[in-house]
């Protein structure tokens, strides 16, 4: 089959890959889109030592599975678990202490003409979501992990801090909890997607410092993080929902003498995902920046890594 392959930090496009075979439980995906995620060029950036198939944003329909998903459109969690240590006797799959995490760790991801994944991990999407906006599915659960892991509450103000792919769906989510939000990022025609829902936003001169009770640092860079921390008033949380290739570099003792909690955050919930998508509740087709076909996935990757672009989806199937 043809696919994406990443190899000491350089990508290439193959058409040696030999089609997956599903083990027990899993079923034969054949893709049909995939989006490059921050992630992706993070690992481009060797964020961590992967070798394989990149991408884990996807839509696809399955070719090899349980009879009520043959030929229905699926998206997928990307971690596949053991089901038998500690976390997952616990209902923590996502934190198997053994997982494979598609595109990630392990397991060859989305930007191949067929993926595997556990059925488990699969979830159908509705026939009002169309197959570019259920490429958001995934994304779109990891912002409303936030809302898994804290109860927002309406009085809070909430920082979001960048306006990337990632950002523009957490600051759409934690806005339908009725908190006073602000938005911050570096590009005004982003901030006006946001704008355009009737979310507040700002650059980053409208923060004030200790002003905040929750602040979310989606930027993946030092200033983001500096801007985030310094915005928390004492007793405030400061979620990252961001990877760093780099190390980054924290006052520690200011957390302790604030009393900061530091929240890390990833992967979430599909299904209020895939209702936020089939309920129209948040907007996801004006984040696609631009489209290209797997034979043109290296252009996309380059053209994803463009400072200030939005979502660029690979069109696998061609369809």
């Amino acid at each position: 089959m043809k696919a994406v392959w990443l190899e000491h930090q350089q990508l290439e496009l193959r058409t040696d890959i030999p089609t997956p075979t599903p083990s027990p439980g899993e079923a034969l995906v054949r893709v049909l889109r995939a989006g490059i995620c921050n992630t992706d060029l993070e690992l481009l950036r060797g964020y961590y030592p992967y070798q394989g198939i990149p991408g884990h944003e996807f839509v696809g329909v399955v070719e090899q599975g349980p009879p009520n998903l043959l030929g229905r459109r699926v998206v997928g969690e990307i971690n596949a678990a053991c089901g038998k240590c500690r976390f997952c006797l616990t209902q923590q799959p996502t934190h198997c202490e053994n997982r494979t995490v598609l595109g990630i760790v392990n397991r060859n991801g989305a930007f191949a003409d067929y993926l595997t994944l556990p059925v488990q991990n699969l979830h159908l999407v509705p026939h009002s979501v169309s197959t570019d906006a259920a490429t958001f599915a995934e994304p779109i659960a990891a912002a409303l992990e936030i809302q898994q892991q804290l109860s927002i509450h309406p009085q809070w103000r909430v920082l979001v801090v960048g306006d990337g792919k990632l950002g523009q769906l957490i600051a759409q989510t934690l806005a339908l909890t009725g908190c006073d939000l602000l938005a911050v990022g570096r590009h005004r025609h982003k901030l006006e997607l946001l704008e355009n829902r009737g979310i507040k936003t700002g650059l980053a001169d409208a923060v004030v410092d200790r002003s905040f009770d929750l602040a979310v640092e989606c930027t993946g860079n030092p200033e983001g993080f500096t801007i985030a921390r310094r915005s928390l008033r004492s007793r405030g949380i400061l979620v990252l929902k961001s990877t760093y290739a780099g190390d980054l570099t924290i006052d520690i003792s200011s957390l302790v003498v604030d009393e900061i909690a530091l929240l890390g955050s990833r992967c979430g919930p599909f299904v209020p995902a895939l209702e936020l998508l089939a309920e129209f509740r948040v907007d996801v087709e004006p984040l696609i920046e631009a489209k290209y076909s797997l034979d043109e996935a290296i252009a996309a990757f380059n053209h994803a890594q463009k400072p200030g672009t939005l979502k660029v989806l690979v069109d696998v199937a061609g369809s």
